[in-house]
């Protein structure tokens, strides 16, 4: 399979990433070790989580999804085999976004015993933290890749402006520089990432792996009414997409998946791997059947017209 360049960190990843954000939550850890094994079988090596994943369910704290991919790696013995992604910066129970040097240090060494390994291969800041200095961040940061802790960082939830002053800072420290963005981006929600952040990853070869590919599940195509929301647990989430722009997306899905006979969930990864700058879309699964689309739409190349009627449907 054809990869794709993460900036310029050397690393080269397939153009999907498997979300974690399922594992712990609506994926238990049998179902989350047949998901990363069908994944892996399909030629994949991405696997996005967080340090935060799952505070949100009740009874939760954080980690449980590091803790499930840490015993799929141990019991597989695949972390050469796998590209290891996670993040540092969400509320851990401190009541604040947090990119403080001291909070890096603790919470990269909490991540890697979950994960049970001695790197990892992207840490990325989860959300930008306004009472701390970008030099401060960037510097610990840097400390970890020194050490050998980290290979490359990446920053989420950053706009075009906090981006760029954080290449700055980079640049003038000598110190690493987010190589990755990881925004969220799709065919409904547009404004995070189109415009400035497009071309400042653009311009500066940097990779972007977006999150919300499906749009928390409406771009399947399985929610059209709100009869549809009690589909998963995430459904009530749906409402938001059933404007006028989200029906004439799924008009125009529906005609793609007509002609082409490729799912919608396969139709809306394929719509984001072809945006400039993109170097692949960030996508979860609670089933194998649901990895094996997600493959095909990973392998799935658009025609131009649809590419674009695609892209005309969501303005």
């Amino acid at each position: 399979m054809q990869t794709r360049k993460l900036g310029r960190s050397g690393i080269e990843i397939a153009p999907l990433v498997l979300g974690g954000n399922v594992f712990g939550w609506t994926a238990d850890e049998k179902t989350s070790f047949a998901v990363l094994d069908a994944f892996v079988a399909e030629g994949f090596t991405a696997i996005d989580t967080a340090n935060a994943y799952s505070r949100w369910v009740p009874g939760h704290v954080g980690g449980e999804s590091e803790t499930i991919i840490g015993k799929w790696l141990k019991a597989r013995g695949s972390r050469d085999k796998v590209h290891v992604i996670t993040k540092v910066g969400s509320d851990m129970g401190q009541g604040k976004k947090d990119l403080s040097a001291a909070h890096i240090a603790q919470a990269v060494e909490d991540s890697l015993r979950r994960l049970q390994t001695d790197y990892l291969d992207v840490y990325f800041a989860h959300w930008p933290d306004e009472t701390v200095t970008q030099e401060e961040s960037l510097g610990a940061f840097a400390k970890l890749v020194t050490a050998g802790k980290v290979r490359t960082i990446g920053c989420s939830n950053f706009n075009e402006t906090l981006l760029g002053e954080a290449l700055k800072v980079s640049a003038a420290k000598g110190w690493p520089r987010y190589e990755v963005i990881q925004n969220e981006y799709n065919l409904y929600s547009r404004d995070k990432f189109e415009g400035g952040v497009q071309e400042l990853v653009v311009r500066e070869e940097l990779g972007s792996i977006p999150y919300y590919g499906l749009a928390s599940g409406f771009l399947t195509g399985k929610y059209r009414s709100e009869a549809d929301f009690d589909k998963s647990p995430r459904g009530k989430g749906i409402a938001k997409y059933l404007d006028d722009k989200g029906k004439r997306i799924l008009a125009a899905m529906d005609q793609v998946a007509a002609r082409t006979g490729a799912a919608h969930a396969e139709i809306a990864l394929a719509w984001l791997a072809a945006q400039p700058g993109v170097t692949a879309p960030i996508a979860s699964a609670t089933s194998v059947a649901q990895v094996e689309s997600l493959a095909r739409g990973a392998r799935l190349a658009l025609g131009t017209d649809d590419l674009r009627a695609l892209t005309k449907a969501g303005y």
